[in-house]
């Protein structure tokens, strides 16, 4: 939904906002995932899990183009042959098979897209998550760690020496503004951080790094997390502290949408401002939410906010 908001600022904008110089999009993805489409391909070819990468270079893809459609498709039938996959999953493993590089192979199916920025997986390690719980067991990989409806207490990589690529901690280092979330916190934020140097990386940067707040708690992942619980497990783990504002939905959702996401076990994000205040945090608040019943952003007013406050306001 980020993506897709920040990719419509990558041209030239008409109107009263033509005189803004257009934005450079780099996005960095996890590469945990196990289940579906993408750990069958994992598994059976020894590749990084395409999905996630996959759903980034179609949000990046001019909108309604028909190779971005084609990229979605997904065969269908059962888990059997090529049910299940998408095309998009196959054509990556097919291009890291012939070019012997996935990174590689990301760059190309992006130019093949025409999208609207640069991609990178967070590593080209091929690594696997590990959660330990509140009751004291491990859980290994990241659809079972999903699954778990027991607390987490902490998460980390394996193996833990995974590095990121070199044009990440480039493309950190030479960064205006550096944007992390929204996303499930212990399954795709916190996992690119423990990639060996990225937190350090993105403490050293020059730029803004702002923490964009779930709308809701995840079941057993985050449940009962405030705000300022999210920020916490994220310095947890990374070793450190680095964000510089956080931004937060303030609208309200359908009573009967959040009936039904209560039935599911999850919450609105309580934004526990004086918290965030006390570790120093500036906090940017807007109606960030999509109006339907599935409970999300609003990619265009979420990608204005952040630009209007703090690319845009800051150049005038």
């Amino acid at each position: 939904m980020l993506l897709r908001g920040l990719k419509e600022y990558t041209a030239r904008l008409r109107g009263k906002a033509k005189r803004r110089t257009p934005v450079q999009i780099d996005a960095v993805v996890t590469v945990t995932d196990d289940g579906g489409s993408s750990g069958r391909l994992r598994r059976e070819y020894s590749i990084l899990p395409p999905g996630d990468i996959r759903n980034c270079m179609v949000a990046l893809s001019p909108d309604e183009a028909l190779l971005a459609r084609l990229f979605q498709y997904r065969f269908p039938g059962s888990r059997k042959g090529l049910g299940g996959h998408s095309f998009g999953n196959l054509f990556l493993t097919a291009l890291t098979d012939i070019t012997g590089d996935f990174p590689e192979a990301v760059r190309l199916s992006s130019n093949v897209l025409a999208t609207r920025g640069r991609i990178f997986p967070s590593t080209a390690k091929n690594v696997t998550l590990k959660a330990r719980l509140d009751n004291g067991k491990t859980v290994v990989g990241e659809t079972r760690i999903s699954r778990s409806k027991r607390r987490i207490r902490s998460i980390r990589l394996v193996p833990a020496t995974a590095r990121p690529l070199p044009e990440v901690i480039r493309a950190i280092r030479e960064a205006d503004l550096i944007l992390l979330g929204p996303g499930s916190l212990y399954t795709s934020i916190i996992p690119n951080l423990l990639v060996r140097g990225m937190a350090q990386a993105i403490a050293n940067s020059r730029a803004k790094c702002i923490y964009i707040a779930n709308l809701m708690t995840q079941p057993g992942e985050t449940t009962g997390y405030s705000l300022a619980d999210h920020v916490r497990a994220i310095y947890d783990h990374a070793g450190r502290n680095f964000f510089d504002a956080i931004v937060w939905n303030r609208a309200m959702a359908r009573a009967d949408v959040l009936r039904r996401y209560r039935k599911e076990g999850a919450e609105p994000v309580e934004p526990s401002l004086e918290n965030l205040r006390e570790m120093g945090l500036h906090c940017v608040a807007g109606n960030l939410l999509q109006r339907s019943d599935v409970i999300r952003h609003d990619q265009q007013r979420l990608a204005k906010l952040i630009l209007d406050h703090f690319i845009y306001e800051r150049r005038a």
